[in-house]
């Protein structure tokens, strides 16, 4: 048996918000290998996320994959990554009593605050994506929305990095950074509109930068696409029972994925089975990104 042990690492898992979502599952199973967590979790949803944590409701959600406990967060931190410091907020945001309370909600302050409590972090998960206009075709997407997709959902990831690159640079063993996509950055995906495309395409091409740039500094760089899933983010689209049961017709295995599924491979990626491996997009959709019709 070749066990995945993560026990002595630290996570930090961005774009949780819910217990359905892809970053809640990648989240149980790093712990489930015995890693420590740490979410940055944007303002307005950091009360949904500690809820979570303590709702009688959700202690189902909470118990971690191969009978390994129940999961548990060091800390929750505010952040919102399309701030990379407060100089960068505006007007209107910061008198947002919704984000005024956290204090610095910015990819800077959430890291400052991070490394009062861990020396070095070993995974930084890159889960965040957003349009306002997604349901809009190409042709109809503004150019504010189209930026804010670009900046929430892909030029974060390097921002993300850079902030953490002093507690994750030069670590014996190295360390590893993964994002989450989809096939609609490759391809074009009907309803998957409002530059959210766009911003996976320049998600997957930007990671293979940075695996490029980080890479000699021991720091391994790669990103999941996985098939459509009904979480809480992409039911905005709107049609996404169709998008799964589309991809479920076609796949070679033919089903849905599982979101636990996206965990595993998630887990993989972050240890040392994996330390060749960098600059990769790995599907975790059945098959369906082989199919040509």
């Amino acid at each position: 048996m070749i066990p995945i042990d993560l026990k002595g690492k630290v996570a930090l898992i961005t774009g949780v918000g819910d217990n359905v979502g892809f970053a809640w599952h990648i989240a149980k199973t790093l712990q489930a290998a015995g890693a420590t967590l740490f979410f940055a979790v944007h303002p307005r949803l950091v009360g949904i996320v500690e809820s979570i944590m303590e709702r009688d409701t959700d202690a189902e959600s909470r118990i971690l994959p191969y009978a390994q406990g129940n999961m548990k967060i060091e800390k929750i931190l505010p952040c919102d990554v399309s701030f990379d410091t407060m100089d960068d907020v505006d007007e209107k945001t910061k008198n947002d009593k919704r984000y005024a309370k956290h204090g610095d909600f910015s990819i800077k302050g959430m890291i400052d605050t991070l490394s009062q409590q861990v020396k070095s972090v070993d995974i930084l998960i890159h889960a965040v994506a957003f349009s306002p206009e997604i349901k809009n075709s190409a042709v109809n997407t503004s150019r504010a929305a189209y930026l804010t997709a670009l900046s929430v959902s892909a030029y974060s990831l390097t921002a993300l990095s850079r902030a953490a690159l002093p507690l994750m640079e030069n670590k014996p063993g190295g360390t590893s950074v993964v994002g989450l996509s989809y096939i609609g950055g490759e391809r074009v995906v009907p309803h998957y509109g409002g530059g959210m495309s766009t911003a996976k395409s320049a998600l997957q091409i930007d990671a293979k930068q940075l695996a490029s740039n980080l890479g000699p500094k021991g720091i391994r760089v790669n990103i999941i696409s996985a098939g459509p899933y009904a979480s809480r983010a992409a039911k905005a689209i709107g049609d996404i029972g169709q998008m799964i049961d589309h991809a479920t017709s076609r796949s070679p295995l033919p089903r849905p994925i599982e979101a636990d599924e996206v965990g595993n491979a998630t887990a993989f990626l972050c240890s040392p089975l994996a330390s060749a491996i960098t600059g990769q997009v790995l599907y975790v959709d059945c098959g369906y990104n082989v199919m040509g019709v």
